[in-house]
């Protein structure tokens, strides 16, 4: 099902009223630990892959409405467990996620040999079928396009879901990093990041319905925020290929 997807780039020193004035519509994710500071969140990390001649890099950068990117997607530090194969198709703000989950030891092994059923990760309540089936569509782009890693983004992701609507989910992503041309066995690694935003972070609203709920739009309003195209791999790849902040 495709899900609506509004992305804003907000000053840092907004952190603790949005976190106020989100607090009375939203709860923290059920997947996030609380921290010393009584903050939910996680660690998101993932390679971003590419064409030799950055095939997906310049279809976002010429704005179109259909496309797609391909990602492994693992989280805080969790080296000996399960990373995400991801496809993530768009279309306008409308997105569309395959998703498959195989144990990162077994990473290289899977991409290698397009073998994903040994390999599946079991534990998070995916069904195998949906995962291979999805894992192909991985693998078929993979292979066809003879991808290769091209960025590696790492950032804090403070996540809330809806009180009365779990399917609208709000996130700040803070502190995003990235790495140009890492290797695949970089994914947990912190070295040679670069920031992307020196005083940003980006608010992320993701609902299904056709309009974002009234309370979000109240809030979005209120700070005056402008919906942007932010794609942390365009950004986390300039970043590192111009050695630019923004």
């Amino acid at each position: 099902m495709y899900r609506n997807e509004k992305k804003y780039l907000v000053p840092n020193y907004l952190l603790d009223p949005m976190r106020s004035r989100f607090g009375a519509f939203v709860r923290p994710d059920l997947n996030s630990d609380e921290d010393r500071q009584g903050r939910y969140q996680y660690t998101v990390r993932s390679i971003y892959f590419d064409s030799h001649d950055l095939g997906f890099y310049h279809e976002k950068l010429s704005g179109l409405m259909e496309r797609q990117k391909l990602r492994v997607r693992g989280y805080n530090a969790l080296e000996d467990g399960e990373v995400v194969l991801e496809v993530k198709k768009k279309t306008g703000n409308r997105i569309l996620k395959y998703r498959a989950g195989v144990l990162y030891d077994h990473l290289d092994e899977v991409l290698m040999t397009g073998e994903v059923e040994p390999f599946l990760y079991r534990g998070n309540g995916q069904d195998p079928g949906k995962a291979i089936e999805d894992a192909g569509r991985f693998l078929f782009h993979y292979k066809r396009k003879q991808l290769r890693p091209t960025c590696l983004v790492v950032y804090e992701r403070e996540a809330y879901h809806g009180k009365h609507n779990a399917g609208v989910r709000v996130t700040f992503d803070k502190n995003i990093r990235s790495r140009a041309y890492p290797e695949l066995g970089a994914l947990f690694t912190e070295d040679r990041l670069r920031l992307l935003f020196k005083s940003h972070f980006i608010l992320e609203i993701k609902y299904f319905e056709d309009r974002m709920p009234s309370w979000a739009r109240s809030i979005v309003y209120e700070y005056r925020l402008k919906s942007e195209a932010l794609s942390k791999y365009v950004i986390g790849f300039d970043v590192n290929k111009t050695f630019a902040h923004y």
